[in-house]
């Protein structure tokens, strides 16, 4: 009896012992809180960008480093989103994440880069609005910080002309009088130069040519009716209201010419047929026409200008909408019509806004 107590004994404490094992286990994989200890903190709250702070730097975050129970290295991620309201609330669903690395507590940004950022989440160029920053922390879990708002004015990124032709570049009061943010007009024959601009209502509706995008080569002014001058200080050059005009220039010959249009659709694929165009909307934040409509496939149509067969576009053999009719070039008769694939509801899209690279989309709802 004695042997068999202590073994009952021995059988309690070994169970015992079993409990307190687990219950310790069980404490050892319990997740403990961690967080940052203060919120990110920017090196400035507003940020106005331009060409001329690329190189510089334009704002520094810094945060507090996180904590974990496990000593070992943190990675950190950077993290922004435009505000979803007026007290800088986001849901982040959309944010834009930057890989920052372990251990690092600090993100300096060049302007060019936030610049960069800045237009690819959808602050509009040339505007003002607001950024909102998180960092995320991560070892065995997340981490985030609170966010930090910055107030940022991101300038237009003028790409290269993808045909190369030369340009000349049409600053004035609808845009800031900014040459580096203007559009442009090109040469894709010597000396006349041709492209669109949007001149929205309430403005003085005055602009100039410049042959650089800047104030220091030629300017190109008033000359008198339908003529440029090289001397800027002569005057601007004026048009009489608010619309979407086609502009030309002949710097050889010191002449230019203006052109108010709106742009629709005609043929026997449209809803219209060749005897009525169907009219497209302009879209002054995505700078493209645009229309919805009921296409069959079995007819072809093409883009005009202002009810009248004086601007027209066709479709060369690469698939590439060009001029068919237009005062300021031959006529090009070896063009052929666009078409859809088949019958159905297309948004169409005719995007003019940069004159080395007339572009078009149809897309099927």
């Amino acid at each position: 009896m004695i042997n068999m107590k202590k073994i009952f004994n021995l059988v309690l404490i070994a169970t015992a012992c079993m409990a307190v094992a687990c219950h310790k286990n069980a404490e050892l994989t319990v997740l403990k809180p961690v967080a940052f200890g203060s919120s990110i903190s920017a090196s400035t709250s507003t940020a106005i960008l331009s060409p001329a702070t690329d190189s510089a730097t334009v704002v520094t975050l810094k945060w507090p480093a996180v904590v974990y129970p496990y000593k070992s290295h943190v990675t950190y991620t950077l993290q922004a989103d435009i505000p979803t309201d007026t007290v800088g609330a986001t849901a982040w669903g959309n944010a834009t994440s930057i890989l920052i690395g372990n251990d690092v507590l600090t993100k300096t940004f060049k302007g060019s880069d936030l610049n960069t950022l800045a237009l690819a989440i959808g602050v509009p160029a040339n505007d003002t609005a607001k950024m909102v920053f998180r960092v995320r922390a991560y070892q065995d879990r997340d981490a985030f910080s609170h966010a930090v708002t910055l107030t940022i004015s991101p300038y237009k990124i003028i790409l290269p002309p993808s045909n190369n032709y030369p340009v000349l570049y049409v600053p004035g009061d609808y845009q800031g009088w900014s040459p580096p943010t203007a559009p442009t007009v090109a040469a894709s024959i010597p000396n006349v130069y041709e492209g669109y601009i949007n001149e929205p209502a309430g403005g003085t509706y005055h602009f100039k040519f410049t042959s650089a995008p800047d104030w220091n080569h030629i300017n190109y002014g008033d000359g008198g009716t339908g003529l440029l001058t090289t001397d800027g200080t002569k005057g601007d050059l004026v048009l009489p209201g608010p619309g979407y005009y086609e502009l030309v220039a002949n710097p050889s010959t010191l002449t230019w010419s203006y052109t108010l249009v709106t742009w629709g659709i005609i043929g026997d694929a449209t809803p219209g047929g060749w005897t009525s165009d169907t009219q497209m909307s302009y879209d002054a934040t995505k700078k493209v026409w645009t229309v919805t409509a009921n296409m069959l496939s079995s007819g072809s149509f093409k883009f005009r200008a202002n009810n009248q067969w004086s601007i027209d576009f066709g479709i060369d053999a690469n698939g590439k909408i060009q001029y068919a009719d237009n005062p300021a070039f031959p006529y090009n008769g070896s063009l052929g019509n666009l078409t859809v694939p088949s019958n159905g509801n297309y948004t169409i899209t005719l995007d003019l806004h940069d004159p080395n690279n007339y572009t078009y989309k149809i897309h099927k709802n």
